[in-house]
């Protein structure tokens, strides 16, 4: 466990503590829909636009977030976005009218997401370009740990009254803020220390992202593993309940995606670092859409746990490397327009995972959908085939490096008068 966490900056240590704390608070999206229905007494229906509230909050806010963390600074965003984050949970938890619920929730949703593309940004900030991937393993891994505490203990808190999910989760909130506002420096590169190329990008906005293909490529190929992924939860559920299955067996399969997270992903993210990004993202894209297909061959628990087996070892593999490359696409002044169009993505899929599964599942039915999720995944596979491994010799890009790039000279060196040539000398084997 020492090995993984060795070498990486202080500041990745801080912001990365105080994630793992605002992730042991995190009751309330998991919950939600529980909360409104069984405790608050509204309809199915009310619960699933209230959640889909909440994620469409977070797919505006992430780009915001990423803009601000460019303009006006990571460190200042991230604090009011917490702040703001931490307010509003817990006013949640406190309205009792639908439109209030619903505008409480989409602004919370808001607020919360709008700080994790600023974290990936700050990450991307400190840590060397070789020890980024290790660096998301770790992060990945306490966004893991910290949600599967804070699943496992909701049940035994909410059991006091559901209002202590949001209380709690407000506190988790404020007490990363305050460790962030005491331990974490600004890590915002001065733009007139870029040689100017940082003023021009940050002078152009989103036309800079929007502009960069191979960038959109990324987070095209990743949405699409994302839309994947998602159905572990839209439907999975519904698949095993077809097949006879209760819903404790349903909880015993999932989990073993979690206690694979927290087993591998640290000693495996250790031995990713330094390997072919390119090769890899293939592997875990075939991985994650044929450990989806095996549902398809499932009629008991024995497989549907043998296709989580498969489908988690592709998702150990690709988070840290997917989140490397996106960071490798970005340019250091816009890193945070760069991160929060890629983390928009995660939540527009969050939002269209489950809307497809059910209409799939409703009109073709369950084998359909896992079908399309290995198609997915083998499409994303060649994808970052293309994208990574095809004529390397000519590739489409070059990724942004980590430090600001330095633009070419305006005016052409001095040159040498042709009256006084310079002497030719013989250079040593140093140089």
């Amino acid at each position: 466990m020492r090995q993984p966490a060795s070498g990486l900056p202080r500041p990745f240590w801080w912001l990365w503590t105080s994630i793992l704390i605002s992730r042991l608070g995190s009751f309330v999206a998991p919950f939600l829909v529980l909360y409104l229905t069984a405790e608050r007494g509204y309809t199915a229906s009310f619960a699933g636009l209230v959640a889909a509230l909440f994620g469409a909050g977070g797919a505006v806010a992430s780009v915001v977030g990423g803009m601000l963390a460019d303009r006006v600074g990571r460190r200042t965003t991230l604090l009011v976005a917490q702040v703001a984050a931490a307010g509003l949970t817990a006013a949640l938890g406190f309205a009792d009218r639908p439109l209030l619920i619903a505008v409480l929730a989409c602004t919370a949703g808001a607020a919360s997401t709008a700080s994790r593309p600023v974290m990936q940004t700050i990450m991307a900030d400190v840590v060397p370009p070789a020890e980024r991937v290790r660096a998301f393993s770790l992060y990945y891994w306490a966004v893991n740990v910290g949600f599967g505490f804070a699943a496992a203990s909701a049940g035994f808190i909410s059991s006091y009254g559901y209002r202590w999910l949001f209380l709690i989760e407000a506190a988790a909130t404020l007490l990363s803020t305050l460790l962030i506002a005491v331990r974490l420096p600004e890590t915002m590169t001065d733009p007139a220390e870029t040689d100017g190329e940082g003023g021009h990008e940050k002078s152009a906005g989103f036309r800079t992202v929007l502009r960069d293909r191979p960038f959109l490529a990324a987070v095209g190929l990743s949405f699409l593993l994302i839309m994947v992924f998602q159905q572990a939860a839209a439907g999975l559920p519904v698949a095993m309940d077809r097949d006879g299955l209760t819903a404790a067996q349903y909880g015993l399969v999932i989990s073993l995606n979690g206690i694979l997270i927290v087993a591998l992903q640290l000693p495996l993210g250790r031995r990713l670092e330094g390997s072919n990004p390119g090769r890899l993202l293939v592997l875990a894209a075939l991985l994650c859409g044929g450990g989806f297909g095996l549902n398809a061959l499932a009629g008991g628990v024995a497989v549907y746990a043998i296709a989580v087996l498969v489908w988690t070892l592709g998702e150990i593999v690709h988070s840290p490397l997917n989140m490397g490359l996106i960071a490798r696409f970005s340019p250091n002044t816009a890193r945070g327009r760069y991160q929060g169009i890629h983390a928009s993505s995660w939540a527009i899929a969050a939002m269209a995972a489950p809307l497809c599964a059910g209409i799939v599942i409703d009109r073709f039915g369950p084998d359909t959908l896992w079908a399309a999720c290995t198609v997915l995944g083998v499409s994303a596979a060649v994808g970052y085939w293309a994208l990574l491994l095809r004529k390397p010799d000519r590739h489409r890009h070059t990724p942004h490096p980590t430090n600001a790039t330095v633009r070419p000279r305006r005016h052409p060196p001095r040159s040498t008068p042709p009256h006084n040539p310079p002497t030719p000398r013989t250079t040593s084997p140093e140089e």
